[in-house]
Formats: C-alpha cells, sequence, structure tokens
C-alpha cells in the first residue's frame, strides 16, 4: 500500500462547511453495501470532534477473504456512485485486498481482513473518537 505523503494530507483540509452526519446520505450507502456483502464487525469512528482528523468519519469492517474485500469495496464504491453521484477522492490497496482504503474525503472506508485490523488497531489509534457498532441490518 501507498503511503500519502504527509504535505499532501496537510494540504487536504476538512470540508467543515458540509460536515457529514450519521445521517448522510453517503454515510447511509457506505453502511448499506458492507451490510450487503456481509461485512462483519462494522464500526464507524466519529472524528468530528478531534482537530487532528482530515476526515469526518471512518467506517471500519471485516472480510474473511481478500474476494470478499474485494466484493464489499466494490460494492461500497457503486453503491456510493449509484446514490450520491460520488466517486472516491482516491483509494488504495485493491492490488493486495488485505486491506482496501475508500476515502471520500469527509468519510473514509476501511475493509481489512481480521488479522490486519487486530495489527493496526485503528479503533485504540482514534481512541477519543466515538465508536458506533453497525452489525445490525437495521443499524
Amino acid at each position: 500500500m501507498c503511503l500519502t505523503p504527509l504535505s499532501v494530507l496537510n494540504s487536504r483540509k476538512k470540508n467543515t462547511h458540509n460536515r457529514l452526519t450519521r445521517n448522510s446520505k453517503i454515510f447511509k450507502a457506505i453502511i448499506k453495501a458492507i451490510q450487503d456483502k456481509k461485512g462483519e464487525k462494522i464500526v464507524s469512528l466519529d472524528l468530528r470532534k478531534i482537530d487532528e482528523a482530515v476526515t469526518d468519519f471512518f467506517v471500519l469492517c471485516e472480510a474473511g477473504s481478500t474476494t470478499q474485500v474485494k466484493a464489499i469495496s466494490d460494492a461500497v464504491e457503486d453503491k456510493v456512485r449509484e446514490e450520491c453521484g460520488e466517486n472516491p477522492y482516491k483509494h488504495e490497496g485493491h492490488q493486495a485486498l488485505q486491506w482496501v482504503l475508500i476515502d471520500y474525503v469527509n468519510v473514509v472506508v476501511h475493509v481489512m481482513l481480521p488479522d490486519i485490523r487486530k495489527f493496526y488497531k485503528l479503533e485504540e489509534m482514534w481512541s477519543d473518537a466515538v465508536l458506533t457498532e453497525h452489525n445490525d441490518a437495521n443499524a
């Protein structure tokens, strides 16, 4: 996975005039796409009150195989394009399919294999964020 230089991230500012909520169309489309492809341990991290964060939300989920990582990440991109007319600002990880990151600027989606998620511990790294589980199809 190629990492973006910090200088690029610092130049990319959150759109603070149009901040997302969990009721935003794009947020709901992402969660629904993940649930439709049977993503597991789906959580969102609300980063809006963390000054250092360059996005409003992270959405994380696990997939049981590289095939499922691809299916979930493709479904997210397709559903967001269909329902919101948005393409990702950037996406990474489609070669190895162990951790696919889909960046929509104000929300960043992480589709990971369980071992990768355990190793990087994003929920712990962003422990100041409010965590919400989305494992129920009604969430």
